[in-house]
């Protein structure tokens, strides 16, 4: 310690000896040897670790919520979850880690976006990658054969995070889930349904729907000529295909992967088609892949599927289209993924898709990964990617220049001479007992001007007001904040009155 502090005394001296041959404008030379003595001086320092400048910052891929982004989230997550009880789900929970071994080989490519912990006590665990895998354990682990669940917690990937387009590190997913047997396609056109709900009911632009089947994909797949191998590398691949051209697809296909030419251009023939049930109809008829049994089966379930669709009125809003593959590796049938649409520029132009804000389908081999004697439960289910949904909508209320209530005061009680303190306290008491959310300032002797921009500011529509006539009157006059009308009430009626004004939802945006 002795020796570090007389280094750091010689640093001291040193830099005191160049900041005065600077003030005195000495030659370059001469500066430029006092400079490199005491670089010398500070490396034989060393960094001290206690005095490293200490950066403010949450970590990278992560964000901090205010209290008006946390009022709009909460806005969100009410809509999502309202649609999913409306549907009969009931909410579970599992943990924010699982051991490895339960996520390894459940995401293909995708498995490198992993979070590994260190090992902690002779377990090796890993941050959830989504909630659909520990889902699937948690049936197997319960024995579990019918279920109807959502699930709304945060999920984690160690990836390249794109924070302006509300992609994270760490970020929630709101899951809905059916698992059971049951007749074919009635819970996959439910699901569907309950995405059209959400979507709609946030009123964040026009969307669409693309479904797909994975059994359509890999019956082309077969008949295209893609060795069985790679499968799930060249579905990743075709899964770019709403971000990148079918030519950057195609290089990648060949150059990366080596698919022969001619097998990607036959696999191009089809993964650029889109359309209704008048495509499924089509493909029903094309000479190869009607003679594939997977991709016959995935068509025959998407041709009830729009069947379905067309009862609970939200075909028009579902697009069959051959370039959805969905990357994740445990999906086994029908796939699903809604985009937002962007308003064409021109007329006649079709709409261009501007990013997936839910998606979802089925998984009926993932619970049997985990059962001891591999019984099956089948499963479908979607996820809302609220992320990108918070993202918009707070861009939304930015533009429109809108004002977001973050809390749900309903009345402040507030006094209009000094001295009544102990009148407000008891009063505030009152209303909390009764289940009135109310507020007070926490001074002795605001004034009265204080309190009621205190109201416009935090938008609580009422003001509860004491005085000292009104004490002897035993009433309280009650204050509308946006009317600025007043109305004496009976002390014993002041709960009902407050309870009538505000019976109405506040706005929380």
């Amino acid at each position: 310690m002795a020796e570090r502090a007389a280094l750091e005394e010689l640093v001291r001296l040193q830099g005191e000896r160049v900041r005065g041959l600077k003030q005195q404008k000495a030659s370059a030379e001469q500066i430029e040897e006092e400079v490199a003595k005491l670089l010398k001086l500070k490396a034989q320092l060393g960094p001290d670790e206690g005095k490293q400048k200490f950066v403010l910052k949450t970590p990278k891929g992560t964000r901090d919520y205010s209290p008006r982004q946390m009022a709009v989230r909460e806005k969100v997550f009410d809509v999502i979850i309202s649609c999913f009880k409306r549907h009969g789900a009931e909410v579970i929970d599992t943990p924010v880690f699982e051991l490895k071994e339960t996520l390894t080989g459940k995401y293909g490519e995708d498995s490198k976006l992993i979070y590994d912990l260190k090992d902690q006590g002779g377990e090796l665990l890993s941050l959830r990658y989504d909630l659909t895998v520990p889902f699937a354990r948690y049936l197997a682990m319960n024995k579990l054969t019918n279920i109807k669940r959502y699930h709304i917690a945060k999920v984690y990937r160690r990836d390249n995070p794109a924070m302006t387009r509300g992609r994270y590190r760490e970020f929630y997913q709101c899951d809905f889930d059916i698992a059971g047997q049951f007749d074919p396609m009635i819970p996959d056109a439910e699901c569907l349904k309950i995405m059209c709900e959400i979507l709609s009911s946030l009123q964040i632009g026009d969307f669409l729907v693309k479904v797909n089947d994975r059994r359509i994909l890999d019956g082309m797949f077969a008949i295209c000529g893609v060795p069985d191998s790679k499968f799930r590398t060249i579905c990743s691949s075709v899964d770019k295909l709403d971000k990148v051209s079918w030519e950057e697809v195609k290089n990648e296909m060949v150059g990366e992967k080596g698919l022969a030419p001619e097998v990607a251009d036959r696999i191009g023939d089809y993964v650029q088609q889109h359309g209704g049930v008048s495509l499924v109809e089509q493909l029903l008829q094309d000479p190869e892949l009607s003679q594939n049994k997977q991709a016959l089966e995935g068509l025959g379930d998407l041709k009830l599927l729009f069947e379905y669709l067309t009862l609970l009125g939200i075909a028009d809003k579902i697009s069959f289209d051959l370039s959805l593959a969905r990357g994740l590796d445990y999906y086994t049938g029908v796939i699903y993924e809604a985009v937002l649409l962007q308003s064409p520029a021109q007329a006649g132009e079709e709409p261009l898709g501007v990013g997936s804000v839910a998606a979802g389908g089925r998984y009926d081999g993932l619970v049997g990964m985990f059962d001891p004697k591999g019984r099956k439960v089948p499963c479908v289910g979607l996820s809302i990617g609220v992320e990108r949904i918070f993202s918009i909508v707070e861009q939304r209320l930015e533009a429109l220049e809108e004002k977001v209530r973050t809390t749900e005061t309903q009345v402040l009680v507030a006094s209009a001479q000094k001295k009544l303190l102990e009148e407000r306290l008891k009063l505030v008491s009152e209303l909390w007992d009764a289940g009135i959310k109310a507020e007070l300032l926490y001074k002795k002797n605001p004034k009265l001007l204080n309190q009621l921009q205190y109201c416009e500011e935090a938008g609580i529509p009422l003001v509860a007001i004491i005085g000292e006539q009104e004490l002897k009157d035993g009433v309280i006059k009650l204050r509308s904040v946006a009317s600025r009308e007043e109305v004496d009430i009976r002390r014993e009626d002041l709960v009902e009155e407050i309870k009538r004004r505000t019976s109405e939802p506040l706005c929380t945006c």
